[in-house]
């Protein structure tokens, strides 16, 4: 049986551990982008972890989804095990053909669509896959233009809800993906949605089979997505301490190029020596194959700027190769 290809993520945290040492209570993960300081759980109770999840609290959650989204009313919704089970079967709900992704991006949309006998930017598309706002660069998209099947992947878009294309999910052929363990911190929950044409939701509804949530995560999505509060709070604090990260990795020599308040996208040198000195530190971020200069860092949870703020000072005092190590180079490399 042939091995499934592991493709570039962030995360394997075990991995940096192995080579560099320490324990992962002492590390320091800024590899992805999820909110360092998540959604607090609350306790569960009853049968919840003994009972099949019912219908009743599945209609809940979706209702809340509703509200908090402003879903149009003739769109639907359907809550996943999250976004990457949506991903990796939306290209089959219709014959392979020319799909549209711009890069960099995500990669796994592409290899998504490439498993299932699809083209990945060959011309003309039936297809396009825009996510917004893009990992890594952030990069967010007007609107313009859209295709006649189309699926927006939005699962960093709820750090900024006035950016959000959700009108668009009346549209026939449209998906909205939302992922509900980014903003909300949980991603270990495993929860996301799907938003949009009805007949393309009831596939993948078939698709995933009978209770494709947890009894868990349906109880705990609603209450989150119900608590608006907790969601402005959040919001304003991301933005702040991504204005800190930045101002830090100024100094030490990086030049901010974009992303948005959950992750930060630098410029640097070498990416790869820039993830060597802060691994030594035991902080792990993410570099690029297809760039040799972007680094991208996910945000510290608030009792850990410390850590991050005695690498990068170590950076620039002479020693681990000092600013000659982290320096910048004088433009960004965009190499895809």
């Amino acid at each position: 049986m042939t091995a499934t290809k592991t493709r570039d993520h962030g995360g394997g945290l075990d991995r940096a551990i192995a080579r560099f040492g320490g324990t992962r209570q002492g590390w320091l993960d800024l590899s992805t982008g999820i909110n360092p300081l998540p959604y607090d759980v609350p306790q569960l109770g009853g049968d919840i972890w003994t009972a099949l999840p019912d219908s009743t609290a599945a209609k809940t959650l979706e209702q809340a989804a509703r509200q908090f989204w402003n879903i149009p009313d003739d769109a639907a919704v359907l809550a996943a095990p999250g976004a990457s089970s949506l991903i990796a079967r939306i290209p089959a709900l219709a014959a392979p053909g020319s799909v549209r992704i711009d890069t960099p991006t995500y990669n796994e949309h592409a290899a998504a669509f490439t498993t299932n006998g699809w083209q990945v930017n060959a011309p003309n598309p039936t297809a396009r896959v825009i996510v917004h706002p893009n990992n890594p660069d952030g990069r967010l998209w007007d609107g313009a233009a859209p295709a006649q099947q189309q699926i927006i992947d939005e699962s960093f878009c709820d750090i900024a809800p006035d950016q959000s294309h959700i009108y668009l999910a009346s549209r026939p052929g449209t998906l909205i993906l939302k992922s509900f363990g980014k903003f909300w911190g949980l991603a270990g929950l495993r929860l996301g949605f799907a938003i949009g044409d009805p007949n393309l939701i009831a596939r993948l509804s078939e698709m995933l089979g009978p209770w494709p949530v947890s009894g868990p995560a349906l109880t705990i999505g609603t209450t989150a997505l119900t608590d608006t509060g907790w969601a402005e709070t959040a919001r304003t604090r991301l933005t702040q301490d991504a204005q800190r990260l930045d101002t830090l990795m100024t100094k030490a020599g990086a030049t901010p190029l974009s992303g948005t308040p959950l992750f930060r996208l630098y410029e640097t040198n070498d990416a790869a020596n820039w993830q060597t000195h802060l691994a030594q530190h035991h902080i792990w971020s993410r570099i690029f194959p297809y760039s040799k200069t972007w680094l991208r860092l996910g945000l510290p949870h608030p009792t850990r700027w410390p850590q991050i703020e005695a690498a990068l000072d170590r950076a620039t005092d002479g020693t681990a190769g000092g600013a000659t190590l982290l320096a910048t180079s004088a433009s960004p490399t965009t190499q895809q």
